[in-house]
């Protein structure tokens, strides 16, 4: 019998098309070599750059590099559990984690697993760790404030709601103290914050933590911690991780956010590391030549949205940590360029005492003042320069120079302009508050005061005057505006309060 080889083949070429949606040999592949959080895979012919990957035991991982004969990937989690031989699947997936308000009050990991001991998270919606920022036509400019609660921040480095401000001074000189008190201001304040802890101690992101439950904080805050032992690919994907979450809350809820990221220079460096295990080419600093972009593609996701797309905004406050003050080190310099201004912590004002320990010469807000409220536009127009021409005029002093008595007097006014701003931690003040002591300083009212008593002072001020005139804050705070008739009023009720304190001594 004879058969019709072309009728055979057709037939079964039939019988392979019905089997070939559901059999894709192509995503599978296998483990080759592992190790440090970094597996180097065989078999994955038609994977994409950056998709998600499942190995054995349920491990996730990342596609990062594509070569001719073998994939480089990354492995989220515990990369213990995956073996040389192993199977890996292809997902055929970006990587994406689970966002909601159910994030709300927890601890989680960049992967938002809960860490904190409670219930499991179940969340309806997903969203790609790695998003396209906005283009110019989707946001609007900054024009509302983000109040810190910090004097010296609010008065002369104003903060806008969709603003990128860089934190950046050497260790232990209080970067986190202002991201935490900042974190604290927005209570009442309808903001969203995620505090993204990379490579930090698990003290102290427990610290962290067990502080904003203590003032109430953690109602509206979501922490995302990568520490110091955990991998390097989970410090690398926190900061993206934190920001997916905070983009939920703008894009689907029309909601203000607050994305901290403490600290960068430690996120660049568990880059680094992952791109020396890949064999990335080193360039400056052994860091690998795409670090810039790796900070710009978080930072430029921070946005005032236009209101035909809701007018949610996400605010970012990145961290970066110096050594030895050199601000002008590879990675300060190139957030500083990507920021819209920076907060710069000084170490030798830090152990004199002055906190927060802010050198105004280098700190500066590029949008901020536009968001400022008018009330302490007008109290605070001249603080920065005046600030900087009394510590010009300090150095000068020190000389053992003569001065004539405007020089003597701008002197005076400057010491205590600069105990007026210390303040403790933990103490966020609302904007009448502040507004009222920079008045009182600014206007010549505590030339009399001695300049070790000028923070108690002050402080004192505020709470007479809340139970004395509580209306002359709470008009501020309403309303955002200084005027002549409350400006008198406010005159004439410190002056009071001086002679009361008088005859009470």
């Amino acid at each position: 019998m004879k058969y019709d080889i072309s009728e055979i083949s057709s037939i079964l070429k039939q019988e392979i098309t019905k089997y070939k949606s559901k059999l894709d040999v192509s995503a599978v592949g296998r483990v080759v070599e592992v190790g440090d959080g970094i597996a180097r895979i065989y078999g994955l012919d038609n994977a994409m750059a950056s998709e998600m990957l499942r190995f054995e035991n349920d491990v996730r991982g990342e596609v990062f590099n594509l070569e001719e004969d073998s994939i480089g990937a990354v492995i989220y989690g515990d990369y213990t559990n995956v073996r040389e031989g192993s199977d890996v699947f292809g997902t055929g997936q970006l990587l994406s984690v689970p966002v909601g308000d159910e994030l709300l009050g927890r601890v989680i990991n960049p992967l938002c697993e809960p860490i904190d001991g409670e219930a499991p998270i179940k969340t309806t919606s997903r969203r790609f760790i790695e998003s396209e920022a906005p283009n110019i036509s989707e946001r609007q400019p900054v024009k509302q404030s983000l109040h810190t609660g910090i004097k010296s921040i609010d008065s002369m480095i104003p903060i806008g709601r969709g603003q990128r401000e860089l934190i950046i001074g050497d260790r232990k000189t209080g970067k986190t103290a202002i991201a935490v008190d900042t974190i604290i201001n927005q209570k009442g304040q309808n903001v969203i914050c995620v505090y993204v802890a990379i490579g930090q101690k698990e003290s102290t992101i427990a610290e962290v933590v067990e502080t904003l439950r203590r003032f109430g904080a953690m109602d509206y805050t979501i922490v995302v911690a990568a520490a110091a032992a955990d991998s390097a690919p989970m410090q690398y994907i926190a900061p993206y991780a934190g920001c997916a979450i905070a983009e939920y809350f703008m894009y689907e809820k029309n909601r203000d956010t607050l994305c901290i990221y403490d600290d960068l220079s430690k996120h660049a460096v568990a880059y680094r590391q992952l791109s020396l295990l890949l064999r990335r080419p080193p360039g400056r600093e052994a860091y690998p030549g795409d670090i810039f972009y790796l900070h710009s593609r978080l930072l430029e996701r921070s946005a005032k949205l236009a209101d035909n797309r809701g007018g949610g905004s996400l605010t970012a406050l990145p961290m970066v940590e110096t050594l030895e003050g050199q601000v002008s080190a590879y990675i300060p310099t190139n957030v500083i360029s990507i920021t819209d201004g920076q907060i710069y912590l000084q170490k030798d004002l830090f152990h004199a005492g002055i906190r927060p320990a802010i050198d105004v010469g280098i700190s500066v807000s590029r949008v901020g003042g536009n968001a400022q409220v008018a009330a302490m536009k007008r109290v605070a127009a001249k603080l920065r320069l005046d600030l900087a021409s009394y510590n010009e005029l300090l150095n000068f002093a020190r000389l053992g120079t003569e001065l004539d008595a405007a020089a003597q007097a701008q002197l005076d006014r400057g010491a205590r302009m600069v105990e007026l701003l210390k303040q403790p931690q933990f103490s966020p003040m609302s904007v009448g508050e502040q507004v009222i002591e920079i008045f009182s300083g600014s206007t010549g009212l505590l030339d009399d005061v001695p300049v070790a008593q000028v923070s108690e002072f002050v402080a004192s001020l505020i709470q007479w005057l809340g139970k004395q005139y509580l209306a002359y804050a709470t008009e501020i705070n309403t309303t955002g505006k200084l005027s002549d008739e409350l400006a008198a009023k406010l005159t004439t009720a410190i002056k009071k309060f001086k002679e009361t304190r008088k005859q009470q001594s």
